[in-house]
């Protein structure tokens, strides 16, 4: 398939790459440089984000935040300005779902479908192929898409229409925080009561908590 990268950091990079081993053609661009290893394997690099969407049929961005999605896709040489009719733009940062809703609608005008796929599983999870994904958007659309993500995760649920995903991303994080400030809170209990909080945490390492925060 021809497929498109935009955003090619500490996740986009091996994500895209493994797109790029499963034999897909991958033209790429990103404001950094390129990695060697996807240029070793045959990525090939445009000069910007109007280049990518001329030649790919689908073009998968992953990019830092809300602002940078909307430049990439509607700035100057944006996605918008060269997609043609049956196109699919797929996001997979983590910004507004508000927002994205607003994107989805744009490229939708467009005759083009738009996905929101954002993932967890930080960049361990990138390099395995082994993130969770977290999809809004049209059923049909994501059956198509659907094999490509499997190339980069493991966990791949359609949670419903554009918004959606980004939405199931902001849920994570509320998960992700609360456990982080529970701990936080759990240490600084037993510090102040006078235990050691390193020996704390090493004798909660298996109990309870970690097993309903791993669920």
């Amino acid at each position: 398939m021809k497929l498109g990268f935009i955003g090619l950091g500490i996740m986009g990079a091996p994500m895209a790459h493994h797109l790029l081993k499963a034999g897909n053609t991958l033209y790429t661009h990103t404001r950094s440089q390129t990695a060697d290893e996807l240029l070793k394997d045959g990525a090939q690099t445009c000069a910007n984000a109007a280049e990518v969407a001329q030649k790919a049929d689908i073009i998968f961005t992953m990019l830092p935040d809300t602002p940078d999605v909307e430049k990439v896709l509607f700035g100057e040489h944006g996605v918008a300005t060269s997609l043609t009719k049956g196109k699919i733009v797929v996001d997979m940062s983590s910004i507004s779902p508000i927002a994205t809703k607003a994107f989805a609608q744009k490229i939708n005008a467009l005759g083009c479908e738009y996905l929101d796929a954002p993932v967890s599983g930080g960049q361990v999870g990138a390099k395995n192929a082994a993130l969770t994904i977290m999809v809004g958007g049209n059923a049909a659309t994501f059956e198509k898409v659907k094999p490509l993500f499997e190339l980069m995760g493991k966990n791949i649920t359609l949670v419903g229409g554009n918004g959606d995903g980004q939405t199931a991303k902001v849920a994570n994080q509320i998960i992700v925080a609360l456990n982080i400030e529970a701990v936080a809170e759990a240490l600084l209990f037993a510090a102040r009561n006078g235990a050691d909080p390193a020996k704390v945490r090493e004798a909660l390492m298996g109990a309870f908590w970690k097993c309903t925060a791993n669920a």
